[in-house]
């Protein structure tokens, strides 16, 4: 529970919302989009670093892995560059979003990337953000069976998490795909199984268990925006530790004393 915004993100266990009172705001602009290609995810990583630490706000930081980028042209033929180790998406919808565009685009030509592509156009900007909008699509093509993970991480340790992973998937001989809202850390590292193989989903589960331990060890949280559910259950007590755990359940008991609401979710 984020004690800042208790209902928001409770997963329906503290109670159900039943009426909402929503404030209009203005339709931002239109966005225009960058692609930078990198040669390594490092590369990547520090640009996203030095993006955020001049104060720039982009309204979309998206990183591909090279996994998820070869999906992508797997399934759609979309003709990204193969060598590519990591693809980067900004975008800005500010009044003057090329001018943002230019100056996001020289910090990654600084951080190492080997091309860097500012669209001119809102159609050109659709076509670049397509392949970040088929990743999950593309990595479901790859196996019968996924499972997403969202651990995030702060931004200084994103690099070794797209490290950590890329480690476990050779490991575990699996194909992780992982793509993140990298102005946050936020990764979502997907893997591809068969079901069916028992040992394949063994090394499934094994796989998400380390990615999940990877983020703890990194500084992170097992959850950025998914929530905990079953799956992670018994990776909460061990981010949160027993007086943490405590201070949760008697939240949950507060709010519902009955154990009614979405009973055995989260905690």
């Amino acid at each position: 529970y984020d004690l800042t915004r208790l209902f928001v993100g409770s997963e329906g266990s503290l109670g159900i919302v039943v009426r909402a009172v929503l404030a209009l705001k203005p339709a931002p602009p239109r966005q225009l989009v960058l692609a930078a290609e990198f040669p390594s995810t490092a590369a990547a990583c520090a640009a996203v670093c030095a993006i955020m630490a001049r104060g720039h706000a982009p309204s979309l930081l998206e990183l591909m892995d090279r996994t998820s980028v070869r999906a992508v042209n797997a399934y759609a033929r979309m003709g990204l560059p193969e060598t590519t180790e990591a693809l980067l998406l900004a975008a800005f919808d500010t009044p003057d979003p090329a001018a943002d565009l230019a100056a996001v685009g020289a910090l990654c030509t600084e951080a190492g990337a080997t091309e860097v592509v500012p669209a001119d156009t809102e159609a050109e900007s659709e076509l670049l953000l397509k392949a970040r909008r088929l990743t999950l699509t593309a990595l479901e093509a790859v196996k019968s069976a996924t499972m997403i993970d969202d651990v995030c991480v702060p931004r200084s340790r994103l690099a070794d998490i797209f490290e950590g992973i890329a480690a476990i998937a050779a490991k575990h001989r699996l194909t992780i795909g992982v793509c993140a809202h990298a102005g946050d850390g936020n990764t979502h590292p997907t893997v591809c199984f068969d079901p069916a193989d028992a040992d394949e989903a063994r090394r499934a589960r094994e796989s998400f268990d380390e990615i999940m331990a990877l983020g703890l060890d990194l500084g992170g949280t097992i959850t950025g925006e998914h929530g905990v559910g079953l799956l992670k259950r018994d990776w909460l007590a061990r981010e949160l530790g027993p007086v943490g755990l405590e201070m949760q359940r008697g939240i949950k008991h507060t709010f519902d004393p009955l154990g009614i609401l979405n009973p055995g979710k989260v905690l």
